[in-house]
Parts: C-alpha cells; sequence; structure tokens
C-alpha cells in the first residue's frame, strides 16, 4: 500500500515519472505543473465552498421561486377575479358610496 501511494504521488508532483518528462524545457514542465496544481487547487475550493453554503443556496433558490409563484398568483386573481382586492382594507373605492 505504502509503495501504492509514493507511485501515485511520484506520477502526479515528479515532473521525471509523470507524462511532463515528454516536455523538453525543464521550464515550461515546472510551469505546467504550477498550473495544473493552481487549477486543482481552485477546483477543490469552489466543490468545498459549494458543499458548505448549499443549504443557503438551497432556501435562497426556494424563496424566490416562492415570491415568482406568489406573484403569478396575485396577476392571475387580478385579472380573473380583481373584486377580492375591492374594499379589502374597508376603503371605498372611487365613486363608490356606503
Amino acid at each position: 500500500m505504502r509503495q501504492l501511494v509514493v507511485n501515485a504521488w511520484n506520477f502526479i508532483f515528479n515532473a521525471d515519472a509523470s507524462p511532463l518528462r515528454h516536455i523538453p524545457d525543464v521550464g515550461i514542465r515546472h510551469y505546467v505543473l504550477q498550473v495544473l496544481g493552481f487549477m486543482w487547487a481552485v477546483a477543490f475550493s469552489v466543490a468545498i465552498g459549494s458543499y458548505t453554503v448549499l443549504a443557503a443556496s438551497i432556501l435562497g433558490h426556494a424563496v424566490l421561486i416562492a415570491a415568482a409563484a406568489i406573484t403569478v398568483a396575485t396577476y392571475t386573481t387580478a385579472a380573473r377575479k380583481p373584486e377580492l382586492f375591492v374594499n379589502v382594507l374597508g376603503r371605498r373605492v372611487d365613486g363608490e358610496h356606503q
């Protein structure tokens, strides 16, 4: 098991053992390895960040979807049954007398 871990480590991080060894320029080889390392660091950061804020994201999206649904329901009701909005708070509509 130890040898498997060592071989895997060398395959990824040792430029003389990885497929990067085929790049003849050592500077370019090092640059490519640094870019790949940075890419993986960003990928793991984004993944872990999205896992930790997943609950907040779901809650936020649920609130937005609920607000959209309430707006659609209100507009539909106003178009089909506008009388539901008349005198709701005891106010008189223009031209209406008590």
